[in-house]
């Protein structure tokens, strides 16, 4: 994997996304979605993501295989510093790494911008998603009992929860850094 590229994703982007997206949202029970993602739609999904909820892709040899995202977890101010991490990546580029490698970069990238809490959320019978969110540091905090229905199926998710190092339960790094200053410290 010598040519991989991860960047963030432009305009230009969201024809490949969508059609990586798409293929899970009509074959899989990987994503609840289901009904086809356009061009559009992505376009402005793109948008609402900013600099603290981005999108990456990842190229190898040019061509874009996977995207990534970090996404608000909840729309209530108090839920600021939790993400959801997805990560997609091209049906012909399975099993080459390339979802770890994406799931890395977003984990550095929440680091980076001050996130604490990162959740996955995952559809119970996807074995592979589960084994990988845990050998990157997530554990299981809980399962939704048959809240999607796809396919003619009922279907489990199961939440992975990392909290981020440096980051505390009281409130992440501005309250360490207040906390710091109330007591000399640098």
């Amino acid at each position: 994997m010598s040519d991989v590229l991860i960047r963030r994703a432009e305009p230009q982007d969201v024809q490949r996304v969508a059609e990586i997206y798409n293929h899970y949202v009509l074959h899989s029970t990987v994503t609840f979605d289901t009904q086809p993602k356009s061009v559009e739609d992505r376009l402005e999904w793109l948008a609402e993501h900013d600099e603290s909820h981005p999108v990456v892709v990842c190229e190898i040899s040019g061509d874009v295989v996977a995207w990534g995202a970090l996404s608000k977890w909840g729309s209530r101010a108090a839920y600021e510093h939790s993400v959801e991490v997805s990560v997609y990546v091209d049906e012909e580029a399975r099993g080459q790494g390339i979802g770890a490698v994406l799931t890395r970069a977003l984990i550095e990238e929440a680091t980076r911008v001050g996130h604490h809490a990162l959740i996955n959320q995952i559809v119970a019978d996807n074995e592979v998603s589960l084994r990988l969110s845990e050998q990157l540091g997530f554990e299981r905090v809980g399962v939704f009992r048959e809240v999607g229905r796809k396919f003619d199926r009922w279907l489990d998710v199961v939440l992975m929860e990392q909290l981020l190092p440096g980051s505390d339960s009281r409130g992440g790094r501005e309250d360490q850094a207040l906390e710091a200053e109330s007591e000399g410290g640098s």
